[in-house]
């Protein structure tokens, strides 16, 4: 599959993409998959077309998520054609669907990613999108630097949680996102509180609003507190993301 491509082909090929928004975070175990995958659906319900590239390459989550790890990508006319959601129709595009086995790991180099990231986003047949939501791998390397500069993002979300060494962490992908001149839509706090199911007090059980300090050091907005939600781990793991019933990124400005 791996054939050098240019970055004029990758941006002829999501031309007809209206908006393509990165999710990001320094760190790792944050829950940004699961953010990129609420986000779309949230998009999908308000009767948005929506895609999601996963282009964590070592370490893929959205298959998982609506449970579509069996799922394959099909070939016609020398694109890739993208399986979709059940519920919403979302578009799916991942590594997953190209390997042997579930369980087989992608030992690439960083060139090597770069060049099949490149690849995949000029030869899958996206057609007319409003929305193409990049889940990207923790940290500020190979994968965020190559969409930063190969594809022209209307902007990246910061996914965090409530703890120091998090915000410390995410305050570099920030950083990143200035410095390659990428707006920032905000900061979506995952975990952010928990809600007592009897008697419905928010606590704030990591600790109180952390990312609200970080928000204010960048001059950008909280978008989001997702709380802790039994629930939520539940239905993602049986791989039914898509039933989850919850507005909390109802309202996020994109």
């Amino acid at each position: 599959m791996h054939q050098t491509v240019t970055i004029e082909e990758v941006r002829e090929n999501i031309s007809g993409i209206k908006k393509k928004i990165a999710v990001m975070s320094g760190k790792g175990g944050v829950g940004k998959s699961t953010v990129t995958a609420l986000l779309a659906i949230t998009l999908a319900r308000k009767g948005n077309s929506v895609a999601i590239f996963d282009a964590d390459f070592l370490g893929p989550s959205i298959p998982k998520l609506f449970g579509m790890e069996n799922e394959r990508i099909g070939l016609s006319g020398g694109k890739f054609i993208l399986p979709e959601t059940k519920r919403y129709g979302i578009k799916i595009l991942s590594i997953q669907f190209l390997l042997p086995e579930r369980e087989t790991p992608v030992i690439w180099r960083g060139p090597m990613i770069i060049g099949v990231m490149n690849d995949m986003l000029a030869k899958s047949e996206w057609g007319e999108l409003d929305y193409l939501i990049f889940d990207l791998p923790p940290g500020t390397g190979d994968a965020p630097l190559t969409l930063m500069q190969s594809v022209e993002l209307d902007g990246v979300i910061i996914v965090t949680s409530p703890n120091d060494l998090t915000s410390m962490i995410v305050e570099k992908a920030l950083n990143m996102a200035k410095m390659m001149n990428t707006d920032v839509i905000g900061i979506v706090e995952n975990m952010s509180y928990f809600r007592c199911p009897h008697c419905g007090e928010k606590s704030y059980i990591f600790g109180n609003r952390k990312s609200m300090k970080l928000a204010e050091k960048f001059g950008i907005d909280v978008v989001a507190e997702i709380p802790v939600d039994p629930d939520l781990p539940r239905i993602a793991d049986a791989g039914k993301i898509e039933n989850y019933s919850s507005d909390l990124l109802l309202n996020l400005e994109i």
